[in-house]
């Protein structure tokens, strides 16, 4: 039996969907798909003429125009100042947000700083994401989200088949090498560019599943549900900057050769994202590829594992995040 596509998706007329990365790979298809469902479509770009191109690139794909509105802006997660300005922008532009994916990454690169001081990985893939979706949350509580016809669900508030917002977050596969090490989450003590990576990917994790929880917690119903996701191997320039970085002519020749081979294209990759964001999932659940080592294929509704669902890690995670953003959710 056919799994899951992009067919599937509800109309998003009138729907306000904010995308990080939304240029290439993941984010991009990803973004064509919303807007082909007649969403308005905030593209957060660190470069604003990438972005562009991608605009003028999904428009000519569809003949010229699309069904939806494609807006760019600059947001640089490597920046809490350019996050703090994107957030801004948007409140300014926007009543609500319906949808945020958090969706921008780098992986597996050398070990850097972003401006504000933290180790790139984990500052872009999750500090920056966290800083994010807490400034865009009183946006995501005041819309009107997604309808999925889905019946009521526990702790949600919402009545037998309205919908909520979503936090979607991309996580990786590669979550599963992660550790939290709390005495050292920057990595100033020694570093690994895989290890590192894999933190950030766990961290992401964390944080979906922490704000599920709090969400639920809430004193006041919160009709936002945070869900988790990871696109299982797709061959997108991410691995390619990968290779790039590492300054080996034979990393980037092995990573095209797995890309051909093991990869599944951009748009197959990005469907885990999108039935998250749009489908009939629990706030807390983790989509994945339901193919072979969940590494391919349509999506399905898995489990990420044990150390993604700790208590006391989730907590400490957001404690530092808040603490290291300056930026916190008050339910």
């Amino acid at each position: 039996m056919a799994g899951w596509t992009a067919d599937e998706m509800p109309r998003l007329d009138g729907k306000t969907v904010v995308v990080t990365g939304a240029n290439s790979g993941l984010g991009f298809e990803a973004t064509r798909a919303f807007a082909a469902r007649g969403a308005t479509v905030v593209m957060a770009c660190r470069s604003v003429d990438r972005g562009a191109d991608a605009t003028a690139e999904i428009r000519a794909d569809a003949g010229g125009d699309t069904d939806g509105t494609l807006e760019v802006r600059e947001c640089d997660l490597a920046s809490l100042d350019s996050v703090a300005s994107f957030a801004e922008g948007v409140a300014d532009g926007y009543d609500a947000v319906d949808v945020l994916c958090n969706n921008a990454g780098v992986m597996a690169i050398p070990r850097r700083e972003t401006d504000d001081g933290f180790e790139t990985q984990l500052g872009v893939n999750h500090l920056g994401h966290f800083a994010l979706t807490c400034r865009l949350f009183p946006l995501l509580a005041a819309a009107d989200g997604i309808e999925d016809g889905g019946s009521e669900r526990p702790g949600s508030g919402t009545p037998d088949g309205a919908g909520d917002a979503r936090v979607v977050t991309q996580s990786s596969g590669a979550h599963e090498r992660g550790e939290m090490d709390f005495s050292d989450l920057n990595w100033e003590e020694s570093y690994d560019k895989w290890d590192a990576y894999g933190r950030s990917k766990l961290a992401n994790l964390l944080f979906a599943y922490e704000l599920q929880r709090r969400i639920d917690a809430a004193d006041d119903p919160v009709g936002v549900r945070s869900v988790a996701c990871h696109p299982g191997y797709a061959a997108t320039n991410l691995q390619m900057r990968t290779a790039e970085e590492s300054g080996t002519p034979l990393a980037a020749a092995v990573m095209r050769v797995a890309n051909a081979v093991f990869g599944q294209d951009a748009a197959t990759g990005a469907l885990p994202l999108l039935y998250a964001a749009t489908a009939d999932v629990d706030g807390g659940a983790y989509v994945e590829p339901g193919g072979l080592l969940n590494m391919r294929g349509s999506p399905i509704v898995g489990r990420s594992n044990d150390a993604s669902y700790d208590l006391d890690d989730a907590r400490r995670l957001w404690e530092h995040s808040a603490e290291a953003t300056g930026v916190d959710l008050s339910l």
